[in-house]
């Protein structure tokens, strides 16, 4: 079984599209290697998805693009 990674507050960060209003958003933490960690911002003690980096760049570039493809 593998040890489960432990990710200081200070690594996570939030989109500088995110309001302060409570609104949905997700935060990425950086300096994991291999993998980008994901959450809802809302939540930070729920659950954390580990997501690779090439989904998480397919993720951004349909978000950038409104969605459509």
């Amino acid at each position: 079984m593998t040890e489960p990674i432990r990710i200081p507050e200070n690594a996570w960060r939030k989109s500088t599209y995110s309001g302060s209003n409570g609104g949905e958003c997700v935060q990425m933490a950086v300096g994991v290697p291999g993998v980008v960690p994901v959450r809802d911002s809302k939540q930070p003690l729920g659950p954390v998805l580990a997501i690779s980096p090439t989904a998480w760049a397919d993720f951004i570039a349909y978000a950038v693009g409104g969605g459509a493809r």
